[in-house]
Parts: structure tokens; C-alpha cells; sequence
């Protein structure tokens, strides 16, 4: 890939020369576009290669694509040639993996299709939703200090009408204290357990701590609550997507190694082999 890009790059300032193609009246993937010592490079093979590349290629004039997309397939079938005797076990090892991850990818493809519908996606954002408790929000800020002892002074300035925000920007020890230690929005499930279970009993103003996690020491102050809205289906369509895509795929995995027919005559050797790249000279 790295080579085709170089060279489609260089193709935005020169077009490449190239023959005209003498097809058929009505070109199909396997009419072929050039030989290279007798093994034929069809149009399929050029069309295979244009999906591949960067929107950015693909949107390249389409004789300076179709020419260099041309000349890359040329030069790779004249090097692999070049070699063709010459692979050593560590490259034929790798052609098979390579090969064996794009055939499981073209197997998960259909898989994939099949199960990422509007009928699913709506579905999955009904469960979500449908009957979901409205949620609460909470805006707050904090001040984080390394002992109860600061915490307390800080808190006992507060009481005698300390600016909040003041005080975090000079005391706080973490990245809150350049916006005066303001947590912006967050629901339950976000922060660590004594902090939300502190802000949950709180009102709107109020100012609570010291409140000890696992961070340091918290002085609290909840500026405002709100419900939040069920984000929309399309909001979320791709997360849903995701969820139900990875689902499809882990079901399909499982029932299809399920029923192969599996041996593990190496259970037995040591792990530590796999690092033995020597094995692939030998």
C-alpha cells in the first residue's frame, strides 16, 4: 500500500503513459488489461485494488488511477515472479496467515450484513430505552487535596465564604484546578463511589466533604441537576451498530469453531517458544 500511494502521489502531477486497452464491446472483471511473462492482470484485479486504496486516491482522475493502478499490479506480478523460487519458510508461513485473516474477514462479512438492519438497530435502542427511569445529571466542581487536614481548612474557609473556585484553582490537585475544579455534567455510574454517593444526597449550592477516595481528599460543591434526554436512534447508531455487530460475530465464531472438529497436539510445549524466531530458518 505504501508503494501505490507513493505512486498515485506522484500521479496527481504526471499521468502515466499507458496503451489503450483493446476490449471487448462490453469489458468484464476478467478481460485483461496487460500479461507480465504470461500471467494475465484483469480489470477485476484492478478493481479489487482501487476499493483498497484512501478516499483520497479514489477520487484521483480516472486515467491517472486507472494507470497507475495499472503499473503498480505490473510491477508487483514482475517482483513476485522475481522470487518465486525463492520464499523462504518464514514467507510462506506468513502468506498463510495473511490469507487465513482475509478469508476469516470475507466469512464475518455476510455475518455482519445480515445482523446490522433498521430492524435491529431499533430494537436494540427500544431495550435501551424504551422503558429506561429518566436519569438524573449533575454539574459540580471539586477540590482535591492529599490530607483531611487540608481538606477540613479548606472546607472551614469555605463556611466563612471563601470563593469555591478560587480556592480550587490555587489548592486542587489535578487537571480541574485551571477551570476553578468544575466536573462539567456526569450521571451515576461515572465517578468513583463515595464521590457520587456524596453528590447524590446533595442539593443544588450545597457544599459537602471532606470525602475520601481513592484520589485524595474531595470538598464538593453541587451547582445544578438536570433529566436527562434519551439520546437519539440516530445519535447512537453507531454504537448500536457496534454492540450488535460484535455480538452477531462473537455467536458466529463460537458456533462455527464449535462445530469443527479441533486437536491441540501442542497444548504441551512451552510457551516461551513462540519468541524462538530461529525456528522459522531451521
Amino acid at each position: 500500500m505504501a508503494k501505490l500511494t507513493t505512486f498515485l502521489g506522484a500521479a496527481l502531477a504526471v499521468t502515466l503513459a499507458a496503451s489503450p486497452i483493446r476490449a471487448e464491446d462490453a469489458p468484464t472483471r476478467d478481460t485483461v488489461v496487460a500479461e507480465v511473462n504470461g500471467t494475465a492482470i484483469t480489470l477485476g484485479h484492478m478493481i479489487a485494488m482501487r476499493e483498497t486504496l484512501p478516499a483520497q486516491y479514489q477520487a484521483l482522475e480516472d486515467k491517472v488511477l486507472f494507470d497507475g493502478i495499472l503499473e503498480q499490479l505490473i510491477q508487483q506480478a514482475a517482483l513476485e515472479q522475481s522470487i518465486a523460487d525463492k520464499l523462504t519458510a518464514r514467507d510462506k508461513l506468513s502468506l498463510e496467515n495473511e490469507r487465513r485473516g482475509f478469508l476469516s474477514g470475507v466469512a464475518l462479512r455476510d455475518v455482519v450484513k445480515a445482523a446490522v438492519t433498521d430492524e435491529a438497530l431499533q430494537a436494540a435502542y427500544d431495550a435501551r430505552f424504551k422503558d429506561a427511569e429518566p436519569k438524573t445529571e449533575y454539574h459540580a466542581a471539586h477540590i482535591l487535596v492529599d490530607s483531611e487536614e487540608k481538606a477540613t481548612d479548606l472546607k472551614k474557609q469555605l463556611d466563612e465564604g471563601a470563593d469555591f473556585a478560587k480556592l480550587a484553582a490555587e489548592n486542587s490537585s489535578d487537571g480541574t484546578a485551571a477551570n476553578g475544579g468544575d466536573l462539567g455534567w456526569f450521571s451515576t455510574g461515572m465517578m468513583v463511589k463515595p464521590f457520587e454517593d456524596a453528590v447524590v444526597a446533595m442539593a443544588p449550592g450545597a457544599i459537602a466533604g471532606p470525602v475520601k477516595t481513592d484520589f485524595g481528599w474531595h470538598l464538593i460543591k453541587l451547582s445544578e441537576t438536570r433529566i436527562a434526554e434519551a439520546p437519539s436512534l440516530d445519535e447512537i447508531r453507531a454504537e448500536l451498530a457496534a454492540e450488535i455487530e460484535q455480538k452477531a460475530v462473537s455467536e458466529h465464531v463460537q458456533a462455527v469453531s464449535k462445530s469443527a472438529e479441533v486437536k491441540r497436539p501442542g497444548e504441551g510445549l512451552d510457551p516461551a517458544l513462540i519468541k524462538d524466531a530461529t525456528l522459522l530458518d531451521k
